[in-house]
């Protein structure tokens, strides 16, 4: 391979405001309010390539080569620009909670039965949680992202600058994961922002709480289910998921003085003396000294108010957001309740 230096062909790319053959899917206009990028910090690429080579002993050359095969992908800013998480929980919802989404859920609890059972019994988290979290991500592992991550991280580090520290980092983690897993860096797909796999790991997550649930000694959350669940699992269990407790409750307000308490966001930091005293009706059975976050929802019907308890918090750890965080629950329970359902029916029918 022959040595490039920067420009490299992302660099060129972005300059001349072209994208690479690979992408003629690419839309041609943008709806979003950032443009599509013109030029690149190419300054910010030599440093991260001074900074892998420095900290972290990767040859220059070899970096050099990699990124001259990274292409500035208009459509990932474009992506990146209008989140699902930007839409009301009215049009949200519907994304996510779906019959077609729910009978799949069944289906993966009873394909993944054992397994499911096991990382319940490992991590003390609930196999439906597991089961919503791969469902809303992937499908239960059918759309794992068409993107190579390269570009992905690639762009959104050196081309979107509201967001370049953070992607920087998630670049460099790559770049340690590919190389401590021996995978082709070149090969990985994923969603626009680099998420990989069935439960779509970014690349500080996959470092952290991956697992070999399989046994085969490889973290493979591509094809291997067992290790997606288990990996789903372990995460949660890192990030404190508390067994046996709840995640949220619909509640009731009255008045006004509620409406700083939603403003606290969604780390759970309130009393129920705080919500009370607030006008939030506390559901019976909550105990006095529990914490909870007040979650406002703009719904079909109206505004949807709920308490969201720690696990609620801890299933956002997945992605800063409520409206995620409420999609996993509600999915979830969905899913439980049509498995329960479908083995009472599965018994009747035996009987």
């Amino acid at each position: 391979m022959k040595r490039l230096v920067a420009p490299t062909v992302l660099v060129a790319l972005l300059a001349a405001g072209s994208v690479a053959a690979e992408t003629p899917s690419a839309p041609k206009k943008t709806n979003s309010k950032e443009a599509p990028p013109s030029s690149t910090d190419v300054g910010a690429m030599r440093s991260f390539i001074d900074n892998m080579a420095q900290r972290h002993k990767f040859d220059r050359v070899e970096l050099e080569q990699l990124f001259s095969h990274a292409r500035l992908r208009k459509d990932i800013i474009e992506a990146i620009s209008r989140p699902a998480e930007a839409k009301p929980w009215s049009e949200y919802r519907p994304i996510f909670v779906t019959p077609t989404r729910i009978d799949g859920g069944v289906a993966f609890w009873n394909e993944n039965k054992v397994t499911l059972q096991r990382a319940s019994a490992e991590f003390g988290v609930p196999e439906p949680i597991i089961t919503a979290i791969i469902g809303v991500e992937t499908r239960y592992g059918k759309h794992t992202g068409k993107y190579p991550v390269l570009d992905s991280l690639s762009t959104l580090a050196f081309a979107y600058p509201p967001r370049s520290k953070f992607f920087g980092k998630e670049l460099e983690q790559y770049l340690l994961m590919t190389r401590e897993e021996n995978i082709d860096p070149l090969a990985q797909l994923g969603s626009y922002a680099g998420a990989m796999g069935i439960p779509q790991f970014i690349s500080s997550s996959f470092r952290s709480y991956a697992v070999d649930f399989d046994g085969d000694g490889r973290r493979d959350l591509w094809y291997s289910t067992d290790d997606a669940i288990g990996s789903v699992g372990n995460y949660f269990a890192k990030h404190g998921w508390r067994y046996g407790q709840a995640v949220a409750h619909p509640v009731r307000v009255k008045g006004n003085g509620y409406k700083a308490l939603v403003a606290k966001g969604i780390k759970p930091s309130l009393s129920i003396s705080q919500l009370r005293s607030a006008g939030v009706e506390i559901p019976p059975g909550v105990k006095s000294d529990q914490k909870a976050a007040l979650i406002e929802l703009d719904g079909v019907n109206g505004k949807e108010y709920w308490l969201g308890w720690h696990n609620f918090y801890v299933i956002s750890r997945y992605n800063h957001s409520e409206l995620y965080s409420m999609a996993v629950f509600q999915l979830g329970n969905a899913i439980k309740d049509a498995h329960t359902k479908s083995a009472s029916h599965d018994v009747r029918k035996k009987k």
